[in-house]
């Protein structure tokens, strides 16, 4: 599938060097060379627009943004998950990051921050070249729409990780006051940001079933309102939440998975219910994200992996009997995978991550695994909660969701219940800590497990110190954790 095979070459250009402002980027210190630079120039064309969009597309499966880092500030922080691996191997930080004892120095922070504004780079160029290019216009309307709602998705895991970010729309005006460039914008200037960069990909981009096969895996329109919902539902803003899951809801372009262990193989990529995944390759030699599978395989002997980032007791004890996601959520020593493999008792964590788990790459550093990031039983959840803060039917959302995990309708339809299935549906897909956050008990939930949450302080996590440094002091630190 075209969409497999993404190209791994970032392309990087004079204007795009921020070095000085902080922001780490991976281009050549070459194209600093006048000369070289108007040569870089001429040689960018229109034919050359999709190779823009898809470096955007790549970022995601590099080591920083979505893979170890990510897992320990994601995840690891949660109730959801425990560091895993070897109690004496902190995997640099991932101790800090469970035990919430971190500070600004941290280095996934700055590996986090890193990569999500290489990210932020890659689509600018991609929008800023591509809208200059004079060629077929529904193809430019959709590539720039793709480069918009991954530019998006970027800076909402922002958001949600550091609070209010610089934002940078375009090149840098590098002589302008670098004050004016590194200023953080307040929290509800970048959800506004993000809100308009997926209006905008909702009117470009087309359905999931108007793409040919080959195409499959790219940004689709449906891609874009779900993601809008979820920046929405982070803001309370229940009515918009309401007609955009509606919507969804009533294209007919999705639907539940009937097994939810099969979301996770490879049968599942791509499938009925997904909405947007990080797209691999899962052939030899594999493409996909750097090191996400076998930092979180089991670790020890007979295991393929290192053993991060495993399910806690908290969690394997949280679901309901017979509820079918917690066999499928969680990889328990000495049983049998569904691929027949087994997973022998000398293995060190007593559960490990089956979301992560590659059946045909397991111990390979990239492997074939899709990494779902909106899933349409996450549309059906959102409805639900809109509902309940609207007054609609939250119950038949709901419901839809639990059946599918054999469970009978929920019992009763309140706040705490729609919360609580999130955890179960949704465990280990990077939204339990920022979930607690959300609905405003992160403290009361972390503290009762031994975390040490501070209220005022932990909603958000410390800007890097190396990022202060970089920007020369400009850079505001999070409140309580210095400067």
């Amino acid at each position: 599938r075209k969409m497999k095979n993404l190209t791994k070459k970032s392309i990087c250009y004079s204007a795009s060097i921020l070095l000085t402002l902080g922001l780490i980027l991976s281009c050549s210190e070459d194209f600093i060379d006048v000369a070289s630079n108007e040569e870089t120039e001429g040689a960018i064309t229109a034919d050359k627009a999709p190779e823009l969009v898809n470096a955007v597309y790549n970022n995601l499966n590099q080591w920083a943004m979505s893979s170890f880092s990510w897992n320990g500030v994601s995840s690891m922080t949660s109730d959801d998950a425990d560091k895993g691996s070897d109690p004496g191997d902190t995997g640099g930080d991932k101790n800090l990051l469970d035990g919430l004892i971190f500070d600004a120095t941290t280095i996934s922070f700055d590996e986090v921050w890193a990569a999500h504004y290489d990210g932020i780079q890659r689509a600018n160029q991609a929008i800023n070249r591509i809208e200059a290019f004079d060629f077929d216009p529904t193809l430019k309307s959709r590539l720039i729409g793709e480069a918009k709602f991954l530019r998006a998705l970027t800076y909402f895991r922002l958001v949600k990780t550091f609070g209010g970010v610089p934002l940078i729309a375009g090149t840098p005006d590098l002589s302008i006051d670098p004050a004016q460039l590194l200023s953080r914008a307040t929290k509800e200037a970048t959800y506004a940001f993000i809100e308009t960069d997926l209006t905008e990909a909702i009117a470009s981009l087309p359905e999931k079933s108007e793409y040919p096969v080959s195409e499959l895996g790219r940004a689709t329109k449906g891609a874009a309102k779900a993601l809008l919902a979820k920046v929405s539902m982070y803001q309370n803003k229940w009515q918009e939440v309401m007609t955009l899951t509606n919507e969804i809801i009533a294209s007919g372009e999705y639907g539940l998975t009937d097994n939810y262990e099969d979301i996770w193989k490879e049968i599942g990529e791509n499938n009925t219910e997904s909405i947007f995944e990080i797209q691999a390759r899962g052939d030899s030699p594999t493409a996909g994200t750097q090191g996400y599978s076998v930092t979180q395989g089991a670790r020890g002997a007979g295991g393929w992996g290192w053993g991060f980032n495993t399910p806690s007791q908290n969690l394997a004890d949280s679901y309901e009997a017979g509820d079918t996601r917690r066999d499928a959520t969680i990889i328990f020593r000495g049983e049998t995978l569904f691929d027949g493999r087994l997973v022998p008792n000398t293995v060190v964590n007593p559960m490990y991550n089956q979301k992560a788990y590659s059946s045909a790459f397991s111990d390979a550093w990239e492997t074939g695994k899709n990494i779902r990031i909106l899933r349409y039983a996450e549309v059906l959840l959102m409805n639900a909660e809109a509902a309940l803060a609207t007054g609609g039917d939250a119950a038949t959302p709901l419901n839809q969701v639990r059946n599918r995990a054999l469970l009978g309708n929920a019992p009763v339809v309140n706040q705490l219940a729609i919360w609580e299935e999130r955890r179960h549906e949704l465990a280990f897909e990077h939204d339990r800590y920022f979930d607690l956050v959300r609905q405003g008990r992160a403290g009361t939930v972390l503290r009762a497990l031994g975390k040490p949450f501070v209220d005022g302080k932990h909603e958000v996590f410390p800007i890097p110190n190396e990022q202060i440094i970089k920007s020369g002091g400009l850079l505001e630190q999070n409140p309580f954790y210095g400067q």
